[in-house]
């Protein structure tokens, strides 16, 4: 029986992409890049299931305790 479970969870976890900002449910970022009328450049791009920044930041504020939120 675990092992129709495992098999059906699965493709589940294994169904997304990695591509250069993390993890998403397609392999390209559906990003929009424009300027605006000052001249700024502006990058907005779709939501990824988990970013790499994320994982980054969670494992540098574990390893540095003395930055925490609670004391």
């Amino acid at each position: 029986m675990k092992k129709y479970y495992l098999l059906f969870l699965m493709p589940i976890f294994i169904a997304g992409c990695f591509n250069e900002r993390g993890v998403s449910l397609r392999y390209y970022n559906g990003c929009e890049e424009y300027y605006d009328a000052q001249g700024y450049y502006h990058k907005q791009c779709d939501k990824n299931i988990v970013d790499y920044s994320d994982i980054k930041d969670a494992l540098e504020s574990n390893q540095n305790p003395n930055h925490g939120s609670v004391r």
